[in-house]
């Protein structure tokens, strides 16, 4: 074996990783902020909407959950000129993100909603709180804390899924790492590196959610 590791040409593109990384954190929030929205109104649709609005609602989950998110990614980019709707490679690869990771928030979303006792509510009722208190109190931070390790885990998911976006040249980590992969060839040393920032970035997130979670989240002790 003649092969002679250099890692200097792969740190000399550090403003490039960098910038990249940044990329895939936005298109990651952003993603996953967009699809909660979706996610809610799904969630919401599936449990009270009449039954043509919950079968087009399971229609989307279920095959969007069944294709590879590649595939979807190049619907959107590939696809959609086709009837006259063209998106740049960012665009694409954020309403690619938005269309995957609503389908999965729906089911995340709903099972929570659903966690919460029919009793609790009319408790809270009986205690005379106006319905927004209601919700306030009695529904969303019994359903966030059902689901927040749910929620936490799919968006680190989402987060490494944003490679796939490099198949269409959208500006995110993994297509930074092909550029100066192409440049100096360098292929085990650059995507050694890039595998070190993504698992850096997911510690960082597990870090941060973990704080959130006993911070906000955690259930008093019972004494």
């Amino acid at each position: 074996m003649n092969y002679t590791f250099e890692f200097s040409q792969v740190f000399a593109a550090w403003d490039e990783l960098a910038y990249g990384a940044l990329r895939t954190l936005w298109l990651s929030a952003a993603s996953m902020a967009i699809g909660m929205v979706v996610a809610v109104l799904g969630a919401l649709g599936k449990n009270n909407g009449p039954r043509a609005l919950r079968f087009v609602i399971d229609a989307y989950i279920e095959l969007i959950r069944n294709t590879p998110f590649l595939v979807q990614i190049f619907i959107v980019f590939f696809g959609l000129p086709a009837i006259g709707i063209r998106l740049e490679a960012d665009q694409a690869a954020l309403l690619a993100m938005v269309i995957n990771v609503g389908a999965y928030g729906i089911e995340i979303i709903r099972a929570g909603i659903e966690s919460i006792h029919h009793g609790q509510i009319e408790a809270g009722r009986a205690l005379g709180l106006k319905p927004l208190q209601i919700f306030r109190l009695v529904v969303l931070k019994p359903a966030i804390q059902a689901i927040y390790p749910s929620l936490t885990s799919q968006f680190i998911l989402l987060m490494l899924n944003s490679s796939v976006c490099s198949a269409i040249a959208a500006a995110e980590l993994t297509a930074a790492a092909n550029d100066i992969q192409a440049r100096n060839f360098r292929s085990f040393e650059v995507y050694f590196v890039v595998t070190g920032i993504y698992f850096a970035m997911s510690l960082l997130f597990w870090g941060i959610f973990a704080v959130i979670e006993r911070a906000f989240l955690r259930q008093p002790a019972v004494r």
